[in-house]
């Protein structure tokens, strides 16, 4: 496939996709799963070439292949470019199918279809909950280029990424960053003036705008997402948790101030503005709560975080402020260190291994309290210790070994997140990751539940159906709900509630 210029997209086809089978390629491990279907690391058996599969699942279709997929694979096989994940080709599965006796229903087969992406060894997000790891500013710096590099690239061709969180942001061990899970990605056009639907975006970063219902936005939406990220990595963990959509709302208003005309021009037309403004005024406090940034930071994220998307930083401008020409300057992409592979999905299962092991202690403990009460007796010189302690059969000595750690540290899954979607927290919140406390909504809000969600094909009705972060997902795509439990596109664990349960449990579902 030709690789396009900065700036232009790639119009040529590439007939020999869906030519190959899956069987050209030896699957070595899962790195995730979602709604969408599995993700695994594999080699191509001819060159060892090791890539990510993407199983698209087609069990809950009834009328053909996926939409969301069709329209992930058309804007990825027409973006190349060196910070955008490379879709590499499409492959088959032909599965003979059975009848209802399990008998071979002769010719007919149930084939299976995959997406081979380009491998990467890291997320974002997994690599930043690594134990004791911290950024340092010229590393920053060089991922945040990298990001806005690759946005800017989407965004001058009409294309909204609409799912940036560091779950769906690769990184390779040269120090590559792809932007990454286009399910739902879609083109726009400059008129502005088509219905989009509101009910994308992660919900930890997603915009004040679509949290308030509107329907016409523009690339601005990703440039929110953006800051939030940006803010991550220089505060060591997510600055906006919430666990729904009225406390989403009530974190921003707390931090970047109470929106009105003034400050918004046009905020008050927005559908669900007058439901949920704040009772009291607040003021803008970014300046203040992160004051120990240097004042450069301070300053592009003061223009990231803009209420008024219309006053938001651009890619292109972000990509010029001083921040990145002032000292330290970004590393280069050579001098970053390489870690073992670390993705949300792996470190989420991980974490339930060890929440596991520790329940079947506690579990044990209680079911032999003995074993923690008595003592062993002080021995007097020249006495041997009781036969009672002794031997193999005494309950002391028939402690049942660890669970196992799993077969490998790839951390490819996604999945936590607050309530209700897949983050990088388990359902019903964030209790051991470090981040912040939940905070619930203190009553700025008239009461009554979150208004239907805004028009967004092909969900029908008042909407999608809702949902928070539960799933795994990841940067290679998958829809969500977003599930987001691993970087190639499935449903995983991700950060902060996706707010389509069941839609788009990978990076690779659609909305319009």
């Amino acid at each position: 496939m030709a690789t396009a210029a900065l700036g232009k997209l790639n119009v040529e086809e590439s007939s020999s996709w869906g030519s190959r089978s899956v069987e050209c390629f030896e699957k070595l491990e899962q790195i995730g799963e979602g709604t969408y279907g599995q993700v695994y690391m594999a080699n191509e058996r001819k060159t060892g070439e090791v890539v990510a599969l993407k199983k698209i699942r087609m069990d809950n279709e009834k009328e053909g292949f996926p939409i969301t997929a069709i329209r992930e694979i058309k804007i990825l096989k027409k973006l190349q470019h060196e910070n955008v994940i490379k879709l590499k080709e499409i492959v088959t599965s032909p599965d003979r199918g059975v009848d209802d006796q399990g008998n071979p229903e002769g010719n007919r087969y149930k084939g299976s279809i995959y997406m081979v992406f380009e491998y990467m060894d890291h997320d974002l997000t997994g690599l930043a909950d690594r134990p004791g790891l911290r950024f340092t500013v010229p590393q920053i710096k060089c991922y945040m280029k990298q990001l806005l590099t690759g946005l800017h690239y989407c965004h001058v061709n009409q294309v909204l990424h609409r799912d940036i969180k560091g779950s769906n942001l690769l990184l390779d061990n040269e120090g590559n960053l792809k932007l990454a899970d286009f399910g739902l990605a879609r083109s726009f056009s400059s008129d502005h003036n088509a219905n989009l639907t509101n009910r994308v975006i992660t919900l930890w970063y997603r915009p004040p705008e679509l949290l308030l219902g509107a329907t016409k936005y523009d690339s601005a939406v990703d440039m929110w997402s953006i800051g939030c990220i940006f803010a991550e990595l220089l505060h060591g963990k997510p600055i906006l948790p919430g666990k729904n959509e009225p406390e989403q709302l009530n974190k921003i208003f707390e931090l970047c101030g109470t929106p009105d005309e003034s400050n918004w021009p046009g905020v008050s037309k927005i559908p669900w503005y007058n439901k949920f403004k704040p009772a009291r005024a607040m003021k803008r406090r970014i300046k203040e709560v992160f004051r120990h940034f240097d004042s450069y930071a301070l300053n592009l994220l003061d223009e990231m975080l803009k209420l008024d998307p219309s006053e938001r930083i651009s890619a292109e401008d972000a990509l010029l402020a001083d921040y990145f020409w002032m000292d330290p300057r970004p590393c280069d992409t050579q001098s970053l260190p390489k870690y073992e592979s670390s993705h949300e999905f792996q470190t989420k299962k991980k974490r339930q291994q060890e929440r596991q092991h520790e329940e079947m202690a506690k579990r044990q403990k209680m079911q032999h309290p003995h074993q923690h009460v008595h003592l062993v007796p002080i021995q007097q010189s020249g006495q041997s210790n009781p036969q009672h302690w002794a031997g193999p059969n005494h309950p002391i000595n028939q402690s049942q070994p660890p669970l196992s750690s799993g077969p490998s540290q790839h951390q490819y899954g996604k999945q936590y997140g607050p309530p209700g979607g897949p983050s990088r927290h388990p359902l019903g919140g964030n209790p051991s990751s470090g981040f912040y406390p939940d905070r619930c909504a203190r009553g700025n809000y008239s009461s009554g539940a979150y208004p239907a969600q805004g028009r967004g094909p092909p969900y029908p009705g008042s909407g999608i159906p809702s949902a928070s972060r539960q799933g795994a997902t990841g940067g290679y795509g998958a829809p969500t709900n977003y599930s987001q439990s691993n970087q190639y596109g499935g449903s995983g664990a991700i950060r902060g509630p996706d707010s389509m349960s069941g839609n788009r449990n990978q990076q690779y579902g659609w909305q319009q």
